[in-house]
């Protein structure tokens, strides 16, 4: 068994142990994108000697600091970003808050919060630059959230402009249709709701979440996570197919990002900079890919 075979089989065995790091050497893309381009979802860890992970968390990745985030969008010729703050380290909103803080105006965020938040640290949020909050649904990060929690913080949320970010298992966009039906706020699906491309395009979660996108106007949709849809192999152009089915509806509230460091990967580890060349190939019109890099990230978090 080869280190990388073996540090695979020891992630899953035991989520807590560790998560892969990212590739450190990301390709230059091919494409040019266009200025203003933004990464609609990435994340920051740690370091934890500053911003401790939370210990009740169902995994450890290895560091990811901001710096590091810099350095990969320099690289990939993104000027903008979205830190979607992650659940390994819990509600403690610090280090997403201190890597928006650092940007000057060229980060926003999405936060995790939980019933006991004051109405005062929901405006420090906002002030700082927070304008979605998050839940997660997946199974292996706790599977399906208090609903009555899930209500009372959207009502919360709805006078401050917010939005929800929705992180689904394929199987949540047929159990969670009524909560989809009732959400009043504006929320995108990540990860294109993480259905599977081995189901093919006429799976039924995949025609629902398009039926969704198609009939819902506060429904948005993330064509990144290629690597969590894709049956593992770099480039994962068997993701592709999705994204341009759910684009080809409405191109006007889709968003895209690298979901870099790519935590819980624990088949191919994506490539930062093939992920841009790929969503090239998803999206080859160049007023299309200036609607969803620039446009639509700019209409959703930095109109207010």
């Amino acid at each position: 068994m080869s280190e990388a075979t073996a540090r695979v089989s020891e992630v899953t065995k035991n989520p807590l142990k560790g998560c892969l790091p990212p590739d450190p050497n990301p390709v230059e893309p091919a494409v040019s994108l266009p200025p203003g381009a933004c990464d609609a979802h990435c994340h920051v860890f740690g370091p934890a000697s500053k911003f401790p992970y939370a210990p009740d968390r169902s995994y450890t990745p290895p560091d990811a600091p901001v710096e590091n985030l810099r350095k990969l969008h320099a690289r990939l010729s993104i000027s903008r970003a979205v830190i979607v703050h992650a659940s390994c380290h819990g509600t403690d909103m610090s280090v997403t808050m201190d890597a928006i803080a650092s940007s000057q105006g060229a980060y926003r965020g999405v936060a995790c919060v939980d019933d006991a938040v004051t109405d005062r640290e929901l405006r420090r949020l906002h002030e700082g630059g927070i304008r979605g909050i998050r839940f997660n649904f997946v199974k292996h990060l706790g599977g399906v959230p208090d609903l009555d929690v899930f209500h009372r913080l959207v009502a919360r949320i709805k006078p401050m402009g917010w939005h929800v970010v929705l992180h689904f298992d394929a199987e949540d966009i047929i159990t969670q249709a009524d909560l989809l039906r009732r959400i009043d706020v504006p929320f995108i699906i990540d990860h294109m709701g993480r259905v599977k491309a081995a189901d093919g395009l006429g799976q039924r979660p995949f025609q629902l979440l398009l039926d969704l996108y198609g009939s819902n106007p506060l429904a948005w949709i993330k064509v990144c996570g290629s690597e969590r849809v894709s049956v593992g192999k770099r480039p994962f152009r068997d993701a592709a197919p999705f994204a341009r089915a759910l684009i080809g509806v409405d191109s006007q509230r889709i968003l895209w990002g690298t979901d870099w460091p790519h935590p819980n990967i624990t088949k191919d580890m994506p490539n930062d900079g093939e992920l841009v060349d790929l969503f090239a190939e998803i999206c080859p019109d160049p007023a299309m890919r200036q609607r969803i890099l620039v446009d639509n990230p700019t209409r959703m978090y930095w109109a207010q």
